[in-house]
């Protein structure tokens, strides 16, 4: 990872592929694991697939010792702790491979990530010592608790009290915990309280701990063979050593342990991507009407290329981000007192973005899933249908992407009035180079050059209107959440496609241009969309912070910017969705 990479920086400065990673880096030894992990859901968790649509905890548990006993449990713990230091990038390879094993897939990535990592990353000597070994083995399961009934996206509105017990060697805790994931066979529960009403804090919970009880499975629309129960603390006894970092550090637990689990949920979205598209690809070539298979009718065969389109590109995202976040971790070292969840946190606008994009191109893909299926995508019990009930929940997990929004932009002005990013200035030379006469159209023999300069257009067009609502509103641009959204939406679009164009340069770098030919057609498709998308939000935000002669004018700049010739996204799309025909499933 190049030196000037940091979180948010991708919005300021032009990135090289050779420092930009992607799944053509894997080493040998990661896609050993990939096909280990492969073919323990093929061997393992599928023949009980049936069974994991309603909860089972002997299947679950059963199944979790199994991965411990493959070492899969520990691979993103460090060597130090007793883990497998695997890193960012083998525990996104990790949850991807995993993922299409429905809810078994969302249970052992919730012990592993949001339920273990809290102890691993903040835990002390001894509690590590305690703890991970038997998490990392399966033979104890973790759950983590934060969502309250009055505090969902509001994570420091919890109002779980904890108060010092009267002989001073612990504390009392006192409230409820909704929709946690894997409470009803969870040993340890991450439960987060405030210490005398203030001190927001983190402590570890035995499952038989006196006073906490957990309730009944909720009933769920999707992951049905998931765990979820509410959880209840009436005086629950808490010793003083079961206090996970000192008094009022739990945010830094919480937000830092959510930005693992913001970035996994999207890579194992990126799994069910491939997955959806394999089941509709090899549907629309066995079923056939009118006497020819309905993969071969141009609106099928366009939701095959939009699949497949989104799924590269999440694709390309997760496995940038895990290169940066894994850069992030290297250069931290080993800092007294510094924990892999601050690096992670440099990255939480990534982590973010990632979230945002994978559920929600998600669910696009396996609606188009359950449409190219027809009738059976509809009947219940089917592959397709399961996945359209559990992608749902993808968009509320680890803060809804509203939420996810807001905080997109928003963090990246934080850090620019900050200082840590010279974002107000670029934003200024940005407003200089627009009244400059564009600069003659040149032939080039890039073949992704009109999708590169598309995501810079996407980047300019962010700085503009970032700094027009800016003048307008001021810090108060905060509560105006619609133009928020625009903003974050500019820049979700710009990671993305720069990810896409990043990664099939790569391609094309390192195998060949043959090789690259569908992922710069995937590319490209992705451009074309993103730029009407920008136009479009754009002129919505520039319309509501303006009028007359100076809104022409911010007008009349938007659509300099994004003047670009239309690509023939017919074409595009027959040409992305015989490779996907042709291979049954995803294809690059």
């Amino acid at each position: 990872m190049a030196a000037d990479v940091y979180g948010g920086s991708f919005m300021i400065r032009e990135a090289a592929w050779e420092d930009t990673a992607a799944p053509e880096d894997f080493a040998e030894e990661q896609l050993k694991l990939a096909r280990m992990v492969r073919n323990f859901r093929m061997e393992e968790v599928m023949p009980s697939y049936d069974r994991l649509d309603r909860p089972d905890y002997g299947l679950v548990l059963g199944l979790l010792r199994k991965m411990g006993d493959l070492g899969l449990l520990a691979a993103e713990v460090s060597e130090k702790d007793g883990g497998l230091g695997l890193g960012q990038t083998t525990g996104a390879l990790i949850a991807e491979t995993l993922a299409p094993s429905a809810s078994f897939a969302l249970s052992a990535l919730a012990h592993t990530g949001i339920g273990m990592l809290p102890v691993a990353y903040f835990g002390t000597p001894a509690q590590k010592a305690a703890w991970l070994p038997e998490l990392m083995a399966g033979r104890r399961a973790a759950a983590y608790c934060l969502t309250e009934p009055e505090a969902g996206s509001d994570a420091l509105g919890v109002k779980t009290a904890a108060v010092r017990s009267a002989d001073g060697a612990g504390y009392l805790l006192n409230g409820t915990k909704q929709y946690i994931s894997n409470a009803g066979f969870a040993d340890l529960f991450v439960v987060y309280a405030k210490v005398d009403g203030l001190s927001f804090s983190a402590f570890v919970l035995d499952r038989d701990t006196p006073g906490f009880t957990v309730g009944t499975e909720e009933r769920m629309m999707g992951l049905r063979g998931m765990s979820t129960c509410s959880l209840k603390l009436e005086n629950a006894e808490v010793p003083s050593d079961r206090l996970l970092g000192p008094p009022g550090q739990g945010s830094r637990i919480a937000f830092g342990i959510l930005n693992v689990g913001r970035f996994k949920l999207a890579a194992a979205c990126v799994g069910m991507m491939k997955e959806a598209t394999r089941l509709a690809a090899a549907h629309a070539s066995a079923r056939k009407q009118f006497g020819k298979p309905i993969a071969s009718f141009p609106l099928i065969s366009a939701k095959l290329a939009e699949m497949n389109t989104l799924a590269y590109v999440a694709e390309s995202m997760v496995y940038r981000t895990a290169g940066d976040l894994e850069g992030a971790l290297e250069r931290i070292g080993g800092d007294e007192g510094s924990s892999p969840a601050e690096a992670l946190a440099e990255f939480a606008i990534e982590c973010s973005i990632n979230k945002v994009f994978a559920s929600e191109a998600l669910d696009v893909i396996v609606d188009h899933g359950v449409q190219i299926h027809g009738g059976s995508g509809y009947a219940e019990g089917s592959p397709i249908e399961r996945m359209y009930r559990d992608s749902r929940v993808n968009r509320i997990f680890e803060g809804t992407n509203e939420i996810n929004r807001l905080r997109i932009p928003t963090m990246l002005l934080r850090r620019a009035l900050k200082g840590e990013i010279p974002l107000l200035a670029r934003a200024e030379e940005a407003q200089e180079e627009l009244l400059k006469p564009l600069p003659p159209n040149r032939t080039s023999s890039d073949p992704l050059a009109r999708e590169a300069g598309i995501a810079a257009a996407l980047k300019k067009v962010f700085l503009l209107a970032g700094g027009h609502a800016l003048q307008k509103y001021g810090l108060r641009l905060e509560r105006e959440q619609e133009l928020v959204a625009v903003l974050a939406d500019l820049m979700i679009d710009a990671y993305a496609l720069e990810s896409a164009v990043l990664r099939s340069r790569k391609i094309r770098g390192r195998i060949g241009a043959a090789a690259s030919s569908q992922a710069e057609r995937m590319t490209a498709l992705y451009a074309e969309d993103a730029l009407e998308r920008a136009g479009r939000r754009t002129r919505m935000l520039l319309a509501a912070i303006d009028r007359g002669e100076s809104l022409r004018m911010q007008l009349a700049i938007l659509k300099r910017l994004l003047r670009f010739e239309p690509a023939d996204s017919v074409g595009l799309r027959r040409s992305v969705a015989a490779a996907v025909v042709a291979a049954g499933g995803y294809a690059l």
